[in-house]
């Protein structure tokens, strides 16, 4: 269907919007590429703790409800590796362990952290897998397993930063956190 003499204010008026709209945005897009206006981004000053926790999407409600209820909400650095402490000590993963002690040189240095959380949980997929089944017999067998680790990285970090508090946790699947 060809177009009529009417149709045309029309078709020109839709053209011209168009024209503004991609003008507009343009000039937007010119905004954010000038940095003048933009803040320069700094670290955010002093937080609390490092926060180290296993990956495990099942307790990240649950971990934020803990760090909220112990008045932490927003001051600290969280890091997150498979099998939290077991994460950062295992040979399998020798890049883990200097990650974790990158991010805690990062955490002083920015965040004047004064101390270091361990937070390991209940049934972890990742000691399954590095460690076997076994650890998870018992209840308490399990516990001592993760105490056997956080015991060891909370060692070493103390022995590298003994300025820094540390902390060593266990969480249930239902949100609930006992000191190892």
């Amino acid at each position: 269907m060809g177009k009529t003499p009417e149709d045309t204010p029309v078709l020109v008026e839709k053209e011209r919007r168009r024209f503004l709209q991609l003008a507009a945005l343009g000039a937007g897009a010119s905004l954010l590429a000038t940095t003048s206006w933009v803040p320069e981004a700094r670290a955010a000053g002093e937080t609390e703790a490092l926060l180290l926790t296993c990956m495990d999407f099942r307790l990240m409600d649950e971990i934020e409800r803990y760090m909220t209820y112990r008045g932490l909400r927003d001051k600290y650095d969280h890091m997150i590796l498979a099998g939290a402490s077991l994460g950062a000590l295992t040979e399998r993963y020798p890049a883990w362990n200097k990650t974790f002690w990158q991010h805690l040189e990062i955490s002083i240095q920015l965040h004047h952290i004064r101390r270091v959380i361990l937070l390991d949980h209940r049934d972890c997929g990742a000691y399954k897998t590095f460690l076997g089944d076994a650890h998870t017999e018992t209840p308490e067998r399990e516990a001592k397993t993760h105490a056997q680790y956080l015991h060891e990285l909370a060692r070493q970090v103390r022995m590298k930063h003994p300025e820094l508090e540390v902390e060593t946790l266990l969480m249930d699947l239902n949100g609930k956190v006992e000191a190892i």
